[in-house]
């Protein structure tokens, strides 16, 4: 086989699931292309949720184009399933489509599917090759790959800060330490997670909307779950954060009356106290894996940063640097003093980029 044709159909089906960034949470972002001597026949990519996945779009691509599918080759950014769920299962469409080879980037981490799509293609006869461009496969998909394997979301803790650390004035304004571009793409990063948290402290102080707002209006827009850390339900019904509905509260101490008055309101309340009295964050992480998120989005003040970081509840830090000196401010976080350096909380960037005037960081907990 041609590797060097297998890595450049690959690429157009990674780049195809880019597309489906926005719609199909909490499926993967898939992408396929079907080949057949070195001429596209059909693509797709994974619609929202209870419609087409991506192989099954490419396949009504290529009938609508009237293209003869058998024989050809399959390239996919993740293995066929093989269960029925919200659809048929892909791999029966190959089959009697006539499909002769699929190529995948990786295997699907689904227990419902894990290695059974490819068992099930090759019974029928079907050439079987993975682990093409695996890396980018599992890239495009962290959270999905994250909820599968430990039954958490991938979690990214967003900031914006001046260059020597502060996320506010002492005053509390902060509005606005970055740019417009990195605002917007701010935004961005939003749009593609499946919830937002944030912390009473932040409603208080800056009555937030916390929701996506583009200035492309040719972008599709799943408004993101929204959820407050508030431990005493002191949030007012009347904050912004309850104007587009879907919103969640975690708490731990017990308010009777302020818990109708939040039902009332369609709010979902999760009471998760630890031995502190305050909400506990890793049993709320397992809650909203159990939700089927995937990505969450966490814009908070120090205090609740701090907590996250403490207890491992953070995967990545999404921080846009200004080119500005605060000289004092609110900082990023607020945690435990440390007396060696060794005891420091060791971070990996994993990619720098210049958005506008701003400098965004993506620091990973992990180097993995």
């Amino acid at each position: 086989m041609d590797r060097s044709s297998d890595l450049e159909w690959m690429r157009l089906a990674l780049e195809l699931a880019a597309n489906a960034s926005i719609l199909t949470s909490p499926n993967p972002k898939v992408g396929c292309v079907i080949v057949k001597d070195g001429l596209v026949l059909g693509r797709g990519w994974t619609q929202a949720v209870g419609q087409a996945h991506a192989e099954v779009q490419a396949l009504n691509d290529a009938k609508l184009a009237g293209q003869d599918v058998r024989g050809a080759t399959l390239y996919v950014s993740l293995e066929p399933c093989s269960h029925v769920g919200r659809t048929a299962a892909c791999t029966d469409a190959l089959i009697a489509a006539g499909i002769a080879r699929v190529v995948a980037a990786m295997e699907d981490p689904n227990p419902k599917v894990s290695g059974q799509g490819f068992a099930k293609l090759r019974q029928a006869g079907i050439v079987i090759e993975s682990g093409i461009l695996a890396d980018q496969a599992r890239e495009m998909n962290l959270g999905f790959f994250k909820r599968m394997e430990s039954g958490l979301p991938w979690v990214r803790l967003k900031l914006a800060a001046s260059l020597d650390g502060f996320t506010a004035l002492p005053n509390g304004h902060s509005q606005w330490i970055t740019g417009l571009e990195a605002r917007q793409d701010g935004h961005r990063w939003r749009a593609r997670c499946d919830a937002i948290l944030t912390g009473i402290g932040t409603v208080w102080a800056d009555n937030p909307q916390m929701n996506v707002r583009l200035d492309d209006a040719s972008v599709i827009v799943r408004q993101p779950r929204k959820i407050v850390v508030d431990s005493q339900l002191r949030i007012s019904p009347k904050a912004k954060i309850f104007d587009q509905g879907g919103v969640t509260i975690a708490y731990a101490k017990k308010n009777p009356a302020a818990e109708k008055l939040l039902a009332d309101l369609g709010v979902q309340l999760l009471y998760l106290p630890n031995a502190q009295g305050q909400v506990d964050l890793p049993a709320l992480m397992r809650c909203l894996g159990e939700q089927e998120i995937n990505e969450l989005h966490v814009e908070a003040g120090g205090i609740l940063n701090g907590a996250m970081m403490a207890q491992d509840c953070v995967d990545e830090l999404l921080l846009y640097m200004a080119p500005k000196l605060l000289g004092k401010g609110a900082g990023l976080f607020s945690m435990a003093a440390i007396t060696t350096l060794d005891q420091a909380q060791q971070l990996y960037f994993h990619e720098i980029t210049q958005i506008g005037e701003t400098m965004r960081i993506l620091a990973r907990v992990s180097c993995k």
